[in-house]
């Protein structure tokens, strides 16, 4: 195994590794300059994070085909083995990512989310054709049956659904299990299609020609809330089960004959891909990155190693006696003959990485981070180096403070922290709680805490409020924050956390309430205070910030309209319709900026009027969420224009 330290060395494919440096006697001359450009001006800065995340794989004749997810066109990418290089690419136009893949004699299935087409790649030609679209969010899952019938597990509803290649027709087989939101999991045989679902788990059997469908998920594991990995053998069925990181093996003649392994690694909670091989179960568990191997005669687990700290494998294969584990922009080899694991980064193989969809952006005034798959892109805003930062996760929020920068990572809730010129960024903590998906982070001053809001898990209820303390190195974690809700965005002064929040808990869960509520929250007495309801219906309150006087609070929701909250009165004062839909919100002085992805706008909070300052960025931003970076001088904003970084001069006046 390649160290952790090392391999991020090598995988900083996007820029010329540099030490991040202070702003030079030239920068502070072209900040000067800055001062003087007109409000709006847009400075272009390259690509905004570029990477090459996988999310599947399959292998045809000694070439690993791998499929990228959040490229603009992603790419399959065909992985010679024996040569060690990525010799071809094969470009698929449409979607924002290539979560499912399967074969079928020589060819090679891709399917995409979002949107959710279906593409073949003739291996033998090289060609590739789109020979089916469907209405579906999400393409998960893919597996191939004897007769070359392609079937896939979608959502939301989670279906299933039938490709024939002999005639190009499509098949609806309808909801795997009525009233569950995904098909995770899939596998076909000569008679029936297997769904394993989420996120109440079920693991059912369809027939393909009846349609009749029969649970096989034992009684015994009803409360267990998915079954989201899959493999298949003539006497088996084993299905990686969340979040408990169990691995349930079946046997296919009498259900009733199961065993359950539970992932043996500390604060192990995914089973995130499996592969039935020669009497044993390879898996590989999350949030570790370890690969398991279970012998089914002997029922004896065993560690087989961690190819790399904390990384998802998407995908397990079998080839010539070796097991192949698909991650992030790489591949490892496991060789069950020696116990030996090679890790290979395949962009250094020449697998093509490209600008992605950006989850985050935060200046320090000194550099940009831009968030994504795996990491961060660092824009050295003096030299114009960018480096990559390898994190095992996607930072979805950061905050610096006392230069320190603080990164809220998904999954796990992760907290990690950077100092600028380190090389990695260092775990600090997870918030546990079933949670997974941090949504913002601030930092009071008078309590010296960092407080992360955080989302649950899939199938899971209550977000909630975890608090971090540098100067203890402890955090703790509050559950439910807001009642039956998540919180999306706080804001603190004085002792008091203010928050905005999301109706949807984990995702797979119908909401149970019908709009989001602002809150405050006692960081001293650990308590909710008050909670309202500033916009009727809205979805989500996607931004606070405090105006100077610390007496009213502006907020941003879903809805795209802007709110003043007098804090005294508990009311809203004002309500102005300004974006398409919601995104970041920034107060400077006696105005706010704020931004829904295509335009940014300034609010004169006086009148509480808004105006257009830039349109066009046609932001594409990781599940069309706009985000938005104040610099810490308040005279530029930091943003996306397609998949580029942008800096956006702003005045801070009226």
């Amino acid at each position: 195994m390649i160290p952790r330290r090392r391999f991020l060395q090598a995988a900083a494919t996007t820029a010329v590794a540099v030490p991040l440096s202070a702003p030079s006697a030239t920068s502070a001359h072209a900040t000067a300059v800055r001062a003087r450009e007109a409000e709006g001006t847009i400075t272009d800065l390259g690509p905004a994070s570029v990477a090459g995340p996988l999310g599947n794989a399959e292998i045809v004749n000694g070439v690993l085909y791998v499929g990228s997810r959040g490229l603009s066109p992603n790419v399959v990418g065909a992985y010679d083995l024996a040569k060690d290089s990525v010799t071809a690419h094969f470009e698929i136009p449409t979607g924002i990512g290539i979560w499912a893949m399967c074969r079928a004699g020589t060819d090679v299935y891709a399917a995409t989310h979002a949107r959710s087409d279906l593409y073949r790649i003739d291996t033998v030609a090289g060609t590739v054709t789109k020979v089916a679209e469907y209405p579906d969010h999400f393409i998960w899952t893919m597996a191939a049956s004897p007769d070359g019938k392609i079937y896939m597990g979608t959502s939301e509803p989670g279906r299933v659904r039938e490709y024939d290649p002999a005639t190009g027709t499509s098949r609806d087989l309808g909801e795997a299990s009525p009233g569950e939101a995904y098909v995770r999991s899939i596998q076909a045989d000569a008679a029936h299609v297997y769904a394993g679902v989420g996120a109440n788990a079920h693991l059912v059997a369809i027939d393909r020609a009846t349609g009749e469908r029969r649970e096989l998920l034992p009684p015994e594991l009803a409360d267990r809330d998915w079954v989201a990995s899959m493999s298949m053998s003539g006497t088996h069925i084993a299905g990686g089960m969340n979040s408990l990181a169990e691995l349930l093996v079946l046997d296919r003649a009498d259900p009733g004959r199961f065993k359950v392994v539970k992932a043996t690694a500390p604060g192990e909670k995914y089973i995130v891909s499996v592969l039935l091989h020669d009497g044993h179960v390879y898996f590989a568990g999350r949030p570790t990155g370890t690969l398991y191997r279970y012998s089914i005669a002997g029922d004896k687990l065993e560690v087989l190693g961690v190819p790399y700290f904390e990384a998802a494998t998407h995908r397990l294969l079998a080839h010539e006696g070796r097991i192949y584990g698909v991650q992030d922009s790489a591949v490892f080899v496991h060789d069950p003959a020696t116990g030996q694991i090679e890790y290979r980064n395949l962009v250094q193989r020449g697998l093509r990485a490209a600008p992605e969809e950006p989850m985050s952006v935060h200046c320090d005034g000194e550099r940009v981070y831009v968030g994504g798959k795996s990491g961060a892109d660092v824009h050295d805003l003096a030299t114009g180096k960018v480096t990559r930062l390898g994190i095992p996760g996607e930072p979805k929020t950061m905050l610096t403070v006392r230069g320190t920068t603080y990164l809220g990572v998904y999954t796990q809730a992760a907290l990690y922290a950077h100092r600028a010129g380190d090389s990695e960024a260092k775990l600090l903590a997870r918030a546990g709680n079933q949670q997974d998906r941090p949504r913002d982070l601030a930092y009071d001053a008078r309590t010296g805490l960092i407080v992360m809001p955080t989302q649950p898990e899939p199938g899971h209820i209550n977000g909630a409020l975890s608090l971090y303390s540098p100067r203890t190195g402890k955090l703790e974690t509050y559950r439910p924050a807001v009642e039956r809700q998540t919180v999306y965005s706080v804001v603190t002064r004085r002792g008091t956390a203010y928050l905005g929040t999301l109706i949807q808990e984990g995702l797979g869960l119908p909401p149970v309430t019908t709009a989001a509520r602002l809150a405050a929250w006692d960081l001293a007495a650990r308590k909710l205070l008050w909670q309202h309801e500033p916009v009727p219906g809205a979805r989500a309150i996607t931004s606070l910030a405090l105006g100077l006087a610390g007496t009213v609070l502006y907020g941003m929701a879903s809805t795209g309209e802007v709110f003043a909250f007098d804090l005294r009165r508990r009311e809203v004062t004002g309500r102005l319709q300004v974006g398409a839909k919601g995104g970041e919100l920034f107060v400077t002085g006696e105005v706010a900026y704020c931004t829904d992805g295509d335009k940014i706008y300034k609010l004169d909070l006086r009148s509480f009027t808004a105006k257009t300052v830039v349109e066009g960025l046609a932001g594409q931003w990781f599940g069309g969420e706009p985000k938005l970076a104040l610099d810490p001088s308040r005279r530029a904003l930091y943003g996306v224009r397609g998949r580029n970084l942008v800096r956006i001069a702003v005045s801070g006046r009226r």
